[in-house]
């Protein structure tokens, strides 16, 4: 059985929208966000106290892109892996790292400078610089999506769900309204997959189910 760790739409969606995708079996355990502050117990089960973590059997992982890599590897006739044979190997793991070090850090400290931080810590400065490098990185999917479907090797692949991560976040803090016009018509695709769908539901439902409040993460405030 695979357990899955989350909060609402932290970065432990991109593992939950995999699993989703891949129809398999597996336990939500929903934590309330932040998980290091506000469910110190978790501190034995990651010391990080941070979210995803995936469990099973011997497997513990911590890393949301490294674990839709996993998942796709360990179940390649969904076809949402890309084989190191392939010619577009090399851009599969370049957009699955992308995902998260290029495109969800800048925003990280977007929330952090503008909304996690108490009133008289928040830095203005911060928050439009960090939004401008998202947005200028973002370049590189708008160039991809303008004339194909899906990232790379011509389908839909574990990469899309990385970086379909980085762009709902995105949205949670309001960027998305200065999406290129091929990545807001990307954008609206991957939200139309019912394994998206499915994941959306998932975690409110779970979060209701285990008396965690169902604010999305990015919209917590202190």
């Amino acid at each position: 059985m695979l357990h899955l760790h989350h909060c609402v739409s932290a970065r432990s969606f991109r593992p939950l929208w995999m699993l989703e995708e891949l129809q398999l079996s597996y336990q939500l355990h929903m934590l309330p966000f932040p998980p290091r502050a506000k469910a110190r117990w978790f501190l034995d089960e990651n010391p990080l106290g941070t979210v995803p973590l995936l469990v099973q059997c011997d497997v513990r992982m911590t890393e949301s892109a490294a674990i839709c890599q996993y998942l796709a590897a360990t179940h390649p006739d969904a076809g949402l892996d890309v084989a190191p044979t392939h010619p577009a190997y090399g851009a599969y793991l370049n957009w699955l790292h992308m995902s998260d070090a290029t495109l969800t850090f800048p925003q990280t400290l977007v929330l952090r400078y503008g909304r996690f931080e108490p009133a008289e810590r928040q830095q203005p400065q911060v928050v439009e610089d960090y939004s401008r490098w998202f947005l200028a990185r973002l370049r590189a999917v708008e160039a991809a999506v303008a004339h194909h479907e899906y990232l790379c090797a011509g389908r839909f692949t574990a990469a899309d769900v990385a970086v379909g991560y980085a762009l709902l976040l995105a949205q949670h803090l309001g960027l998305n309204a200065q999406f290129g016009p091929a990545t807001q018509a990307y954008w609206q695709r991957l939200q139309e997959r019912p394994a998206y769908q499915r994941a959306m539901a998932a975690q409110v439902r779970a979060a209701e189910d285990q008396g965690v409040p169902t604010t999305p993460a990015p919209e917590t405030r202190p």
